[in-house]
């Protein structure tokens, strides 16, 4: 299913969010009180990643509907900040048992990992992992990737693929939280009537993978849309992402709910590498 090279089930990377998570191995501790600073990721999941911790955002459970509405602010800081790498991460189970906590030492790390657990495990999963005696515990809430968390599994191209676009879709320029719509060709993406009808601008679709060399990460704008003030700020010369220009152009298909399919990493959706796992954003339209 690719086009050209390595993906159309498997995106070339979105974040250069290197979470120097060499060998992570993260103790189990589940009843371990969690620290005042402990990553805390709600069915509304917060949208507030910046880009300088650079993970995910997609509406939750606290939302208007368990799987479609996150709160989004992941920095762009923290979206770069160590190597997040297939063989480190991907290739091990994300539960407690199978990570360890040496790149996590870092708040950026810890604030990447957030979202990557908060977009790959479900709401009843979490993980705490200890590190030097503070306990942190990262909620799963969206659940695009549980496979990842049971204690034998990994995350193959296409799970890489859904975890990074929604990182990606929750960066936030100014690491502010807000509630989003995002949505996919996944079943834990589809909205419903009243999200639809309550998040009504289609501001742009984002994807990519975080978990291979190059961590290429992408967005392309919706009709009418010329910048993304969101994720981008008020310059798209100083996006985290490469911006890929309008995604009528990028991507073959705009399916149900509005959601943008398989789209491009070279900017016309027959070039290049084609992505299947698209997440597309929607906000609230501004009250006057």
């Amino acid at each position: 299913m690719l086009r050209n090279s390595c993906i159309r089930g498997a995106r070339p990377g979105v974040v250069a969010a290197s979470l120097a998570l060499g060998a992570l191995g993260i103790g189990a501790c589940a009843s371990a009180p969690a620290d005042s600073e402990s990553e805390q990721s709600s069915a509304l999941s917060d949208n507030a990643l910046t880009a300088n911790a650079l993970t995910a955002n997609a509406l939750t459970a606290n939302a208007l509907t368990a799987n479609a509405l996150t709160a989004n602010a992941l920095t762009a800081n923290a979206l770069t900040a160590n190597a997040l790498t297939a063989n480190a991460l991907t290739a091990n189970a994300l539960t407690a048992n199978a990570l360890t906590a040496n790149g996590l030492r870092d708040p950026l790390a810890r604030e990447l990992m957030k979202y990557v657990v908060s977009c790959a495990l479900d709401d009843r999963d979490s993980i705490t992992v200890e590190i030097d005696g503070h306990s942190y515990e990262f909620d799963g809430s969206l659940g695009l990737a549980p496979e990842w968390g049971r204690p034998h599994g990994s995350c193959d191209g296409s799970c890489q693929r859904w975890v990074s676009a929604c990182v990606l879709a929750r960066v936030d320029a100014m690491g502010v939280k807000r509630e989003i719509s995002i949505r996919g060709d996944s079943h834990v993406l589809h909205p419903s009537k009243d999200e639809v009808q309550t998040y009504t601008v289609q501001e742009g679709a984002y994807f990519g993978n975080l978990f291979v060399a190059g961590q290429p990460r992408f967005l392309c704008l919706a009709p009418g849309q010329t910048g993304d003030m969101r994720v981008c700020g008020p310059d798209l010369a100083n996006c985290p992402m490469t911006v890929e220009g309008a995604c009528a152009m990028d991507c073959e298909d705009e399916g149900k709910y509005g959601a943008f399919a398989d789209c491009s990493d070279a900017g016309r959706w027959w070039r290049g590498n084609a992505y299947e796992e698209v997440i597309t954003v929607f906000l609230q339209r501004p009250t006057m």
